[in-house]
């Protein structure tokens, strides 16, 4: 069964595992999903509520409320401008919010650096090159003709293989307006395009369909960790990441591309807003740590081929995000140049 249907089927399934002790007087608790109904983090938030409820204190029933388009950054704004922070309300959002705050897009008015981490589903992300060799040669590729990298749009993940590449001191000529993984990989076929950004659910079972194209794969983006620090990928475990290719050509770009990564990494966040009440966030956090081993939650986590992640590894993307005005501003600087594009 393939990821986007076997979500919905093992949400209605979730449980958990250690059933708090049910208080019939216990008050709701509200999440609000930063997305529409049906939806990909629309799903993931209805998946979470159900494996929650019976974990949190009181096993309170959870009601859903969405919010705003796909992208995130609407449900993101809602929650940090009028979201109380008395414990009562989560927040459910899409990796895609953080990339819009990254890049300094005009409708951001949220701070995501200052939620209060509860659980991440973090995904992989790798590059996929036309090429004969399983390592290609970094020289070769700075001295050749810009790579064509098919993308959706700077303001996207694809950002993540934009600047990878740039850190290393290799032009790109992306190819916009290729929405979906779909789209690019025909575009690979048809020899419109060089390279392709595999990166969101599924990726493993993405890259056949490449492969067997004559992609190889170059870097991934690596996989956070607890320390701060970025791991490999635990499910591209035969592949180096763009970090350790070599020393960044630009230092800033290489903040910039660290944060961009770490963005392109989260599938979807659970956050509680900033300056909730620490006693309500650790009666969350217990929640969370006993929801997140839920069978159905597992399964429906590995049929997408995402992994599930507790706060430490979202306070340090946190962390990475929050990057300093001179590196954002170099990006922008670089995505003017490069791309032709500014934030809008």
């Amino acid at each position: 069964m393939r990821r986007r249907h076997f979500l919905a089927g093992a949400a209605a399934a979730a449980s958990c595992p250690a059933m708090a002790l049910a208080d019939p007087a216990a008050p709701p608790v509200s999440l609000l999903i930063a997305g529409p109904n049906g939806g990909q983090t629309d799903r993931w938030g209805n998946a979470c509520a159900l494996a929650l409820s019976p974990c949190l204190p009181g096993a309170p029933s959870i009601n859903i409320q969405n919010v705003g388009g796909l992208d995130g950054v609407s449900g993101a704004n809602q929650f940090d401008a009028l979201v109380v922070p008395d414990g009562k309300t989560a927040a459910v959002l899409p990796g895609a919010a953080l990339i819009a705050y990254l890049t300094g897009d005009s409708r951001v008015h949220f701070d995501p650096t200052r939620w209060v981490p509860l659980l991440a589903g973090v995904n992989s992300g790798v590059l996929m090159l036309r090429g004969t060799t399983r390592n290609p040669d970094i020289d070769a590729l700075r001295a050749g003709p810009p790579i064509r990298l098919a993308a959706d749009q700077p303001q996207s993940r694809d950002l993540a293989a934009i600047l990878g590449l740039a850190r290393l001191g290799i032009s790109t000529a992306p190819v916009f307006g290729l929405r979906d993984t779909d789209a690019k990989t025909r575009a690979f076929v048809a020899g419109e395009v060089d390279a392709v950004f595999l990166c969101g659910e599924g990726v493993p079972e993405d890259i056949a369909p490449l492969t067997a194209a004559g992609a190889v794969p170059f870097f991934d983006i690596g996989m956070l960790r607890p320390d701060g620090s970025i791991g490999p990928d635990l499910l591209l475990t035969d592949l180096r990441d763009a970090m350790s290719l070599g020393p960044a050509v630009m230092p800033n770009i290489d903040l910039a591309y660290q944060a961009a990564a770490a963005a392109a990494q989260l599938d979807f966040l659970l956050v509680l807003p900033r300056l909730t009440d620490p006693n309500a966030a650790a009666g969350w956090g217990q929640g969370v740590a006993q929801a997140i081993t839920s069978p159905a939650l597992i399964a429906a986590a590995s049929a997408s081929s995402i992994t599930l992640q507790m706060a430490p590894v979202l306070s340090t993307a946190q962390r990475i995000l929050a990057i300093q005005p001179a590196a954002q501003t170099s990006m922008l600087a670089y995505l003017a140049k490069t791309c032709g594009w500014q934030p809008s």
